[in-house]
């Protein structure tokens, strides 16, 4: 039976994807679990594995669609299994004919041409052919006779030019192609660093870039944040790591500590680990704790689903995997989705504190200083402890301030004494 290749969903919130390119062609096997496609969506953009082994056939979507989650795009057939009945490629498609009071009226299209008129409304009868046939130049001109412009997708273009113009900010209708059919190749594109010495200098903003951009734009724009702050002692957490990591095969960081007690906070406080959703609040039955990830082009944040399931030994394993496949731009769709809570760990650039914005549709996210020694009172005496400050970011619409506060608390006391974790 025929599969469907669809738009998939990255993230509860999403509803559009970008096909960025098919590393295979209709007609070319497939096997399941290898590379199909690559999307972009809200939160990155990732290699869609093959669902099923087959034929890969009917397929709708170029490069540089924009597609509603959920759409099929393609099929994949089994041999000899016949798909949706298309236009061959080598017989034209004759556009409907339209009807008058005498009769239809004979217009004949090619499909480039049909389908482009299509997509502007155009009434195919109004564009006059230069030949017998209407064709893709015809539909080019009448459109530029209305003034109308012609859609960034649908300029002839390879998939590598059409991704570069796009992370570089071009307008592929601006250059000149020397490929077949006038198409625009890689080496048709501006130089990146192509300015004069005196000229102001513009970063060429990456995809993931742009897509951090606009996610937190609106995070910060929608989303009603209030912050919560405490320091906490962190001296037991340093002896419990070196206590844990002479006896795991993995290298333990206080991230995954702190992944670890986070996990099991958020079983007591489950409003901390709901969502925002068409006005509602949304309580979710899974604990999946995101990592907030800098990589070279931006920010992403990759899952430990079912962080709660997990000691520490599978976190430090799981954290090291998906970390690496971050820093190496291979993410999967398993990977990103599926987030419940984040935690933002900027420590290890000696950040005493600082306050994030909430990832949506989740409710909150941890910002994690740096442990530095200070001088606090202990047992009425000043002492030099290990400090550690904690900064909780809410969305008030889902967590309000006491319910916060409790939450900060209870994890505040599970790093100042892990051993409650034995209770």
């Amino acid at each position: 039976m025929a599969k469907d290749v669809i738009m998939p969903a990255l993230g509860m919130a999403q509803e559009t994807g970008t096909l960025l390119r098919w590393f295979k062609s209709a007609g070319d096997s497939v096997t399941k679990g290898e590379p199909l496609m690559e999307v972009e969506t809200d939160k990155a953009a990732v290699e869609i594995e093959a669902p099923v082994s087959g034929i890969l056939s009917d397929v709708t979507a170029q490069a540089g669609d924009v597609i509603p989650v959920g759409q099929r795009i393609a099929l994949i057939l089994a041999p000899g299994e016949i798909g949706i009945k298309t236009p061959s490629p080598s017989q034209p498609e004759t556009a409907s004919p339209p009807q008058t009071d005498f009769g239809p009226v004979s217009v004949s299209a090619t499909p480039v041409a049909a389908r482009l008129a299509a997509e502007h409304n155009l009434d195919i009868t109004k564009i006059k052919p230069n030949g017998g046939q209407i064709r893709k130049e015809d539909v080019l001109a009448y459109l530029d006779a209305q003034r109308k412009p012609i859609p960034f997708n649908r300029v002839l273009a390879s998939p590598k030019a059409r991704q570069l113009a796009q992370e570089r900010g071009v307008d592929l209708r601006s250059i000149t192609g020397s490929g077949p059919e006038g198409a625009v190749l890689v080496a048709d594109l501006p130089s990146l660093r192509a300015v004069e010495a005196h000229d102001v200098e513009t970063i060429a903003l990456s995809r993931i870039w742009r897509v951090m951009v606009d996610r937190l734009s609106q995070a910060w724009s929608t989303i009603p944040h209030f912050y919560l702050m405490r320091e906490v002692n962190a001296s037991r957490l340093v002896v419990w790591r070196e206590k844990i990591q002479g006896n795991s095969p993995e290298k333990i960081t206080y991230t995954d500590l702190l992944v670890r007690l986070t996990a099991v906070t958020l079983r007591k406080y489950p409003r901390l680990n709901a969502s925002w959703q068409n006005e509602n609040i949304v309580l979710n039955p899974d604990i999946n704790v995101g990592l907030a990830v800098a990589v070279e082009d931006g920010l992403v944040v990759p899952v430990i689903q079912h962080a709660d399931e997990m000691n520490l030994s599978q976190l430090a394993s799981r954290r090291s995997e998906v970390i690496a496949r971050a820093k190496a731009g291979k993410l999967s769709l398993d990977d990103l989705s599926g987030g419940t809570f984040t935690i933002s760990n900027l420590g290890m650039y000696d950040v005493d504190a600082f306050n994030a914005i909430v990832n949506p549709p989740q409710a909150a996210i941890l910002a994690v200083g740096r442990i530095a020694d200070r001088v606090v009172p202990l047992n009425g005496q000043p002492s030099i402890q290990p400090m550690m400050t904690l900064s909780l970011s809410c969305d008030h619409r889902v967590v309000d301030g006491a319910r916060g506060a409790e939450f900060l608390q209870a994890l505040a006391e599970l790093i100042e004494e892990p051993l409650q974790l034995l209770n």
